[in-house]
């Protein structure tokens, strides 16, 4: 990571990182490429081709914003064959796309053109993916699930903690084990730390345990992060636990992909398991 350039050195006090952040900004910038990325937000690789018909721009047009973005280090691609195939280059780029996404005030209200339109939206408003994450009515219902079973412990101030600093330890000293908290309370943040939103209590590490679900604890990557959901307006949960329950519930058959973008339905045998594990009635999911 780039540091700060004294003014001895430079003649001024300015931040060497501007010029890269002000890139970055750029690459973002074109609307062309935000379509993509947010249509990558659904996880999956695309092709080129895919894409420019998505975006409603020619092959060639569309090539040349993949080489920018590519090159910027927001997609990696890979070529099976003739085909090109581009995804987002990582958890950290698809969480940027997120926070964006959610500063992006609500578009003005108005009816959709078509019926097939409107039947899109509704499906994507009820639940859909955020890259690697449940979203919409089903993930704030989830994630209200979670917290009112204190499962999940809304972190802030010196509660705050971030699995994504430095990888989960497995061991504690013995200072550490008798300064543990009781199961329903979040655990003590380690130094260096920064908020995530969302913090998973002892209950719930035993919890995801308990219902099958296998938790990334050794990844650098947040266990619990809240990400504003753009259209609810309200935070649901993303980070190592979204992400594993998003794809249990796809695994098991809970929820299934529908349509062409990120929409995905909750099954029956989803609606008799969340009813079971979180107490979620079957309502709240349609």
């Amino acid at each position: 990571m780039l540091g700060h350039v004294s003014i001895t050195e430079t003649g001024d006090d300015r931040d060497v990182r501007a010029p890269g952040l002000a890139a970055l900004a750029g690459l973002v910038a074109d609307e062309t490429r935000a379509v993509c990325l947010l249509a990558l937000l659904d996880g999956r690789a695309w092709t080129a081709g895919e894409l420019a018909r998505h975006a409603g721009v020619a092959p060639s047009t569309l090539s040349e914003h993949l080489g920018k973005l590519v090159a910027g280090g927001l997609l990696a691609e890979e070529r099976q064959g003739r085909h090109r195939y581009v995804r987002l280059a990582g958890t950290r780029v698809a969480q940027l796309v997120e926070d964006l996404a959610g500063q992006v005030a609500p578009h003005p209200a108005g009816r959709p053109r078509t019926l097939r339109a409107a039947s899109a939206g509704s499906a994507m408003a009820r639940g859909r993916t955020c890259y690697d994450h449940l979203a919409g009515r089903l993930g704030i219902a989830v994630t209200d699930a979670l917290t009112a079973r204190k499962l999940l412990s809304t972190a802030s101030g010196p509660q705050a903690r971030s699995d994504g600093a430095e990888p989960q330890r497995e061991t504690e000293t013995k200072a550490e084990t008798e300064r543990r908290p009781s199961p329903d309370r979040p655990t003590a943040p380690d130094s260096g730390e920064r908020a995530t939103g969302f913090l998973l209590t002892e209950a719930g590490l035993r919890w995801f345990e308990s219902s099958g679900i296998a938790l990334d604890r050794a990844s650098r990557r947040p266990l619990a992060r809240a990400c504003l959901d753009w259209t609810e307006r309200r935070p649901h949960l993303a980070g190592a636990a979204g992400a594993a329950l998003c794809r249990h519930a796809l695994d098991t058959g809970w929820c299934v992909r529908i349509g062409s973008e990120r929409a995905v339905k909750v099954t029956a045998a989803g609606e008799r398991a969340l009813a079971e594990l979180l107490g979620i009635q079957a309502g709240a999911l349609r």
